[in-house]
């Protein structure tokens, strides 16, 4: 009875955090964006060549993938110019399809806060307008990649924001682009620190490194109740699941999650239904499992935490849905440390120069120890 007690007073300071306090910040409730995108109706009653086009809602992408395999250029187009939302969300279709149909249907929205995702150079490989929008960006030559990393963020961010210049290194994008110009850095002389995530990379693990940012589920908007509970974060695990899926069906090599804050419990929840190499996470209020090896994958698995962020803060506790478990961080977790100790604050772990930077770079290179 003195042991329930006590679990809940902490999970009682748990709700208390998350209403304002230690870092947490009041946040609006969100209704999560799922399924198949807006055209679905009207690609599933088409047809190309006579033959009945695959459902975006439950063929899988190793199916797309073969589906259009067998398609000559004209027909693939045909579908480009009719269904470009569909296209350019399915996972499976080939890379160069879908960042031209996402190019055709940002531009067909209309608006200017998606405007500057249309830009020629840009590889937007998803994108979903509805609600705040939702948005995958390819950084390099995933087509010819030998590493792939992911970039799963946490709260606030969207198809608008995830990109906004007072974050060149702390929104999705700029860690991103920080990850890729990193990976073309990283030491081949073998020297590291030992244990954790050194920044020494072996001999012969050189090629070239795309990087996703992935803002591809409907994320908390401030830190509040949405931020402490698990519904966002299933429903983005399951979108997630799906997305490496996608990159495999079309030959990708198997990815690196990175995953920040909240994303982390999206990571958690979606790492035994992908197929991720390495999966870290930083700055992370838990991943929904006790331990590394409770997580069900094969993966390795990293953590860190810088010393001033504020995640540290709250209780690792899960009670009633509310919370998000063990610290990965703590050693009985038995995730890699990854060093951290130069970030400063919560979304300082990209910024050029630090450890944690540098140790990210050869775990995306599949360098480090």
């Amino acid at each position: 009875m003195r042991r329930f007690g006590r679990t809940l007073v902490t999970a009682a300071l748990a709700v208390a955090l998350v209403g304002g306090t230690a870092g947490w910040a009041s946040g609006d409730s969100q209704a999560a964006v799922t399924g198949p995108p807006p055209g679905t109706a009207a690609w599933r009653a088409d047809l190309v060549s006579g033959r009945a086009l695959p459902d975006p809602a439950t063929a899988a992408p190793g199916e797309v993938a073969a589906f259009f395999a067998g398609l000559d250029d004209t027909a693939r187009r045909q579908l480009l110019r009719s269904h470009p939302l569909v296209v350019g969300n399915l996972d499976g279709a080939p890379l160069p399809l879908r960042y031209e149909a996402n190019r055709i249907a940002v531009a067909a929205t209309g608006e200017a806060r998606y405007a500057s995702l249309a830009a020629p150079e840009r590889q937007i490989l998803a994108f979903d307008p509805r609600g705040r929008g939702q948005v995958a960006e390819v950084f390099g030559d995933l087509e010819h990649a030998e590493h792939v990393s992911v970039i799963v963020p946490g709260s606030d961010n969207d198809a608008a924001s995830y990109d906004a210049q007072r974050k060149p290194h702390t929104g999705p994008a700029g860690m991103a682009r920080a990850l890729r110009e990193a990976t073309g850095s990283v030491s081949r002389s073998g020297s590291g620190s030992g244990t954790g995530a050194g920044t020494g990379a072996a001999a012969g693990t050189g090629g070239a490194t795309a990087v996703i940012a992935w803002i591809g589920y409907t994320t908390p908007v401030g830190v509040g109740l949405d931020a402490a509970d698990g519904r966002l974060a299933r429903a983005g695990a399951a979108r997630l699941a799906r997305f490496t899926a996608g990159l495999d069906a079309v030959g990708a090599p198997d990815p690196v999650l990175f995953c920040h804050s909240y994303g982390s419990v999206v990571c958690g929840l979606a790492a035994r239904h992908t197929d991720a190499a390495d999966i870290v996470a930083f700055g992370s209020p838990g991943m929904r499992a006790d331990t590394a090896a409770g997580l069900g994958s094969g993966a390795r698995v990293w953590a860190a935490r810088g010393p001033s962020d504020w995640i540290a803060d709250v209780p690792n506790v899960e009670f009633a849905g509310i919370g998000h478990g063990a610290d990965p961080t703590s050693a009985a977790f038995g995730a890699r440390r990854v060093p951290a100790g130069d970030v400063v604050g919560h979304t300082g772990y990209f910024v050029p120069g630090t450890q944690s930077l540098a140790a990210f770079a050869a775990i995306a290179k599949g360098a480090a120890r």
